[in-house]
């Protein structure tokens, strides 16, 4: 729900980039995502206004914070930089007041808090001793069902596939149609002229409508039985989300099937693609497979699979030098923070072996730090530390195709090749 619409659309050079007047430059069109292009204008505003206003955008106004040390202090200062959806939520992109979802991500505390504890028992560390083994013999079973010297789309075997079963697992949603959770995580991040699923509003709105009636299903279901160990249960019998009405009910369950569909889907890909790209960290790691360990933290930074994060200013308060005025958007981009050089040593290198790699903003920072954080590190390593046991390589054999937004950092399709198993 993030792009602009240009009537022609040409990808800029890095002296174009540059000699756009900087009162002009608006890092919010999903196109300069797409091509791959959005590091050089973030490179250009790090450079020269780290706390960039952009006063005309296809979103209105907003302000663009682009450094690590920036995007910390909002972070930080949730009373001065709101998440709550009644003032926009945390994307640039608003819906119109009757498409309003509420979700905890978009809330301020208190709220914020006692709904997010709900959902926090099944990422402790408990619950995820109990889900490794389940993790590995699925993803043993994909990677064993890939074919051998035959292209194939990556994304739709390995990253969706095994993300939409980790899913269908916390929800305990109904093993054989697990496919519909993807198909609805598409619909609540998809735009009609993206070149995605959504092909218009109104299927969208119709789309998620089924969401809605599914899911209250299986809350009806559940909230009449004893308390059980996945995430309807745990809305339906918590105290803080037990008499939430139908939008926040449907806001919360598809923050969670994004929030665990989306962001470890695409770090999948771009990890194989960041490997590809760097063959002497690929080689690295075949050498050294313990290193899968800060192999995956390096990964969720590389790819940053949430470009952004808006907040909504409740008061005048100054950042940067600058000036934000109460009621001004505020873009934390996490996917600039990430390339920061005065926080990040060496940030556009890939690197598996990087002495702190989880110093990173992916996740997020402060009270919206992401929930499942822990779970989607121990996705990531599983699954590499299945695939170094099979393939020696696989091949990345074309351009990966991306995502048109500014929200989502991913990928559509990305053609790859395994030559061989190993021996």
């Amino acid at each position: 729900m993030d792009i602009s619409t240009p009537s022609v659309y040409r990808s800029l050079s890095r002296d174009e980039i540059n000699a756009i007047p900087l009162a002009e430059l608006d890092v919010s069109s999903g196109y300069i995502f797409e091509d791959d292009t959005v590091g050089m204008y973030f490179e250009r505003l790090r450079r020269e206004a780290p706390v960039h206003y952009c006063a005309r955008s296809r979103f209105g106004p907003f302000w663009s914070v682009t450094t690590y040390r920036h995007i910390m202090e909002v972070e930080v200062n949730h009373q001065a930089f709101s998440s709550d959806s009644a003032l926009g939520g945390i994307t640039l992109a608003e819906p119109l007041p009757d498409e309003r979802l509420p979700s905890f991500i978009a809330m301020d505390p208190p709220q914020h808090d006692e709904q997010r504890r709900t959902v926090s028992p099944i990422v402790a560390p408990g619950n995820l001793a109990l889900l490794e083994g389940t993790i590995r013999s699925r993803a043993a079973a994909i990677l064993d069902g890939l074919p051998i010297g035959e292209e194939f789309d990556w994304v739709r075997r390995v990253s969706i596939e095994l993300t939409t079963q980790m899913l269908a697992t916390l929800f305990d949603f109904p093993f054989e149609e697990r496919s519909l959770l993807t198909w609805w995580s598409e619909m609540a991040t998809g735009h009609p002229k993206a070149r995605g699923a959504v092909t218009s509003w109104e299927q969208r709105r119709e789309e998620l409508g089924k969401c809605q009636a599914y899911f209250a299903r299986l809350w009806n279901e559940r909230v009449n039985q004893p308390p059980r160990n996945d995430l309807i249960s745990m809305l339906a019998h918590s105290p803080a989300t037990r008499h939430m009405d139908e939008r926040q009910f449907l806001g919360n369950v598809l923050l969670l099937i994004v929030g665990g569909n989306d962001t470890t889907r695409n770090s999948i890909t771009g990890g194989l693609l960041a490997l590809n790209r760097h063959p002497e960290q690929y080689r690295k790691l075949r050498e050294n497979p313990a290193l899968v360990a800060s192999l995956v933290p390096e990964i969720i930074r590389w790819q940053t699979p949430l470009a952004h994060m808006r907040r909504t200013a409740t008061r005048d308060v100054e950042l940067g030098g600058q000036l934000i005025r109460k009621g001004d958007k505020v873009a934390m981009w996490y996917l600039s923070g990430n390339r920061d050089p005065e926080a990040i040593e060496n940030p556009d290198a890939f690197i598996i072996d990087r002495a702190r790699p989880r110093q990173h903003l992916s996740f997020g920072f402060g009270i919206h730090r992401c929930v499942g954080n822990r779970l989607a590190e121990m996705q990531l390593r599983i699954l590499w530390e299945e695939i170094l046991k099979r393939y020696p390589v696989i091949e990345v054999t074309g351009q990966p195709r991306r995502v048109l937004s500014n929200f989502v950092h991913g990928f559509m399709s990305m053609p790859v090749l395994i030559p061989a198993r190993a021996a």
